[in-house]
């Protein structure tokens, strides 16, 4: 509820400052204080994954691969955390509903719903594997297939390089999502939507100054950032996620 799914501070790193890799703690921390930034897998689940560390939890860093044609292999990071004696998926950095860890050993499906989307996890195949599959208005969209070999952050040094490529979808197209105890708030591009239980609303956002508008009301982020942002991408571009 605090720390957003976004890659609004991603694209200002990148385009307006000039900083194509992932922020410092420090930088990271400041940005959640100042601008309620918060930031896409690579970010947000590393850097929970060092304060569970800290405060002693057995966690490990995995990765998984995006199931979007195209996409790099251990395109996405997730925590798999192990509380008395089962292993279960932490991840805040798939702007998705996951709001309590879920148990990677569960023999049948494990859905979560919200409004229209449908987050379904798989039973481990026989590699051990767990894949998890994003459906929308009842159509399979993506989603990933989680490997159980634990990796390092500097395991994923190349894909977070891609991620920062001129053509790098995160860095063409705007997403923020936070979720709440009651509802959601969702905005790709020119488009927000809110879910509240089985219940959703969409909006279209017309001009580069809805957009700007709606993401201070919405998140908090300053305009004049967001205006920055907007500035120095061009047009658009649509992006599943």
């Amino acid at each position: 509820m605090k720390i957003p799914f976004e890659n609004v501070s991603k694209i200002h790193r990148a385009k307006v400052r000039g900083i194509r890799n992932i922020p410092s703690l420090e930088e990271y921390l400041e940005g959640i204080r100042q601008f309620h930034f918060g930031g896409t897998c690579y970010v947000n689940n590393y850097y929970l994954n060092l304060l569970l560390n800290h405060l002693k939890y057995k966690v490990k860093l995995g990765a998984a691969d995006i199931l979007v044609d195209g996409a790099p292999p251990n395109g996405h990071m997730v925590n798999m955390v192990t509380v008395d004696g089962r292993e279960a998926i932490v991840d805040v950095g798939f702007g998705a509903p996951f709001w309590y860890p879920i148990p990677s050993d569960s023999p049948i499906d494990v859905t979560i719903q919200l409004g229209p989307e449908r987050y379904v996890l798989k039973p481990k195949d026989d590699a051990g594997r767990n894949r998890f599959e994003l459906y929308r208005d009842g159509q399979l969209k993506h989603g990933y297939l989680l490997k159980p070999s634990p990796k390092q952050v500097n395991d994923f040094a190349e894909v977070i390089a891609r991620s920062y490529g001129d053509d790098a979808p995160f860095l063409n197209s705007l997403v923020l999502i936070r979720f709440y105890r009651d509802r959601s708030v969702i905005l790709r591009n020119h488009t927000l939507t809110e879910f509240y239980g089985s219940e959703s609303r969409t909006f279209t956002l017309a001009t580069k100054e809805d957009i700007i508008i709606t993401v201070e009301r919405r998140f908090g982020i300053p305009a004049h950032i967001v205006k920055e942002v907007i500035n120095s991408m061009g047009e658009l571009k649509a992006f599943e996620s």
